[in-house]
């Protein structure tokens, strides 16, 4: 198949753009011109005029949980907490009787009047059905009465925090452990619900140029459901699946010794947290705040037992105590993972002293670039005089740190394209950059979204970019993306899709 009359964008520094690009089964043969005579009786598409990249990588999605999401109430971007009400008193209706009415979204921190969620509120508009309602960092969940039943009062969680109030009765307000917790006992999915909503959510995503992702569902049993979907032939994205590290010992109790799976499906790292979220008033702080969910002995003893057996750590770390515990584990442990490639998720808040240390230990950045225009107006009210170092996405890159770039959906959405212009533009809205200073050049947020994310999977002679000799993951955009001006980035559309050498989504010919 050749690719032709359009501009190709490889993504490779020594030779950045082609005219046409010629591709062999499921790699790239090279620029036509030169390699087209070794292809017989090759297919051409026209491009006409569009831009060929390398495939929109996601560095951290939670993808079951996003597929599932999709068909749940959604109360992003509601303004009071009677605009939640409503939303979920429209959605009760269609819970047959005895299910859950599960959801996502909510963030009391952008209701106004200010208010917090309680059960008694929920209970006005729920009922007796029993709701589960996770916040939009999900580390917060929302109950009614009828959910906080199921439980028996038994709410408690190490590293968890049981809203109550002055009384001593619990609110309906669960965070960090205690909200997992009674999420997995009481709310978890099952299998085949998982299944079927993954299965259409690889369309979705393939539809939004996805060609592989960073999955954080592990512990919700997601490889066994990226194994179900490639037995079936549905898995049209690679998959880099993370370990719990709660379950450690289980790993380790397996014959492996690193990474194993196959081209689209591998078992590569271990995911632990340190502590809560920003939205959550959860983050752990050098001021004493937050909630220490990971402490940094615990921390080091995982990243050698994990790197006895070849499996580097990702780490969740948003405030700054959490990041300077996180590095300072890694500093503590760097004989025994030398080789490999740890990160920290997030990063979001650093001490000035701490932005130079991950390139100093060569541990990457697993930031998500749309958080920062997303959160800004939470970071300006719980970070006041703080976000010099927030979400310091330029900071990071100028200090030599490796940055990936991921959506952590379903927290903010699985939109690749979305996250780019958000690094490029730090807005999302009509206001103005937030933190511009911190903004990245176009080149940088994609080489965070193609080129850096299969470096982290060990796969960076296979993966990200579209020269000879590797895999023909790519997306084709309707226009250049580097011959508009930045205000019009965010109306650049996704054509088409292609996963080796298969095109996924949209394929040719296009009007």
């Amino acid at each position: 198949m050749i690719l032709e009359n359009g501009i190709v964008r490889t993504l490779e520094p020594s030779m950045p753009t082609a005219r046409a690009l010629a591709i062999a089964g499921d790699v790239v043969a090279g620029g036509v011109g030169t390699h087209e005579q070794a292809l017989a009786s090759p297919d051409v598409v026209d491009l006409g005029g569009r831009c060929v990249l390398p495939g929109f990588n996601d560095a951290h999605v939670h993808f079951p949980t996003w597929a599932l999401a999709q068909r749940q109430v959604r109360l992003e971007g509601t303004q009071s907490l009677d605009e939640a009400l409503q939303r979920v008193a429209a959605a009760v209706r269609d819970v047959e009787p005895g299910r859950w009415l599960r959801g996502l979204g909510w963030r009391s921190g952008d209701w106004s009047p200010p208010v917090e969620p309680t059960k008694d509120a929920l209970d006005r508009v729920t009922g007796d059905t029993p709701t589960a309602l996770m916040a939009r960092d999900y580390h917060s969940l929302w109950l009614n009465s009828a959910g906080l039943a199921r439980a028996n009062g038994e709410l408690e969680a190490e590293g968890g925090v049981v809203v109550r109030d002055d009384r001593g009765e619990p609110t309906g307000v669960l965070r960090e452990e205690c909200a997992w917790h009674f999420r997995d006992a009481y709310v978890r999915p099952t299998d085949d619900e998982m299944l079927e909503a993954s299965r259409e959510g690889i369309k979705l995503a393939n539809a939004r140029g996805v060609t592989a992702v960073h999955d954080k569902d592990g512990w919700l049993g997601a490889l066994a459901v990226f194994q179900r979907l490639q037995s079936e032939g549905s898995l049209s994205l690679r998959v880099w699946e993370s370990h719990p590290k709660d379950d450690l010992g289980a790993l380790l109790a397996l014959p492996l010794a690193g990474p194993f799976g196959n081209d689209f499906l591998r078992l590569g790292y271990v995911k632990a947290f340190m502590d809560g979220t920003l939205g959550s008033q959860t983050a752990r702080m050098l001021d004493g705040a937050g909630v220490e969910i990971t402490s940094r002995a615990e921390l080091e003893e995982t990243i050698v037992r994990a790197a006895g057996r070849g499996f580097s750590v990702a780490v969740h770390a948003i405030g700054d105590r959490a990041n300077r515990d996180a590095l300072d584990a890694f500093a503590a442990t760097r004989e025994a993972w030398k080789g490999l490639r740890p990160r920290v998720e997030h990063a979001q808040l650093l001490a000035r002293e701490d932005i130079g240390r991950f390139a100093e230990l060569g541990v990457a950045c697993s930031v998500q670039f749309s958080h920062a225009p997303s959160d800004r107006d939470l970071a300006d009210r719980f970070w006041a005089g703080k976000t010099d170092g927030a979400y310091a996405y330029r900071s990071l890159w100028d200090s030599g740190a490796v940055v990936a770039n991921g959506s952590d959906a379903p927290i903010e959405e699985l939109d690749p394209w979305a996250g780019i212009c958000a690094g490029v533009l730090r807005t999302i809205d009509d206001r103005p950059a937030w933190h511009p200073e911190q903004r990245l050049t176009l080149d940088e947020a994609l080489i965070a979204t193609c080129v850096t994310p299969p470096w982290l999977a060990g796969d960076e002679r296979r993966r990200g970019k579209l020269t000879p000799g590797f895999l023909a993951d790519l997306v084709v955009l309707d226009r250049d993306p580097f011959a508009v001006e930045p205000e019009e980035l965010p109306s650049i559309q996704v054509v088409a899709t292609m996963v080796g050498g298969r095109w996924v989504h949209n394929p040719p010919p296009w009007a």
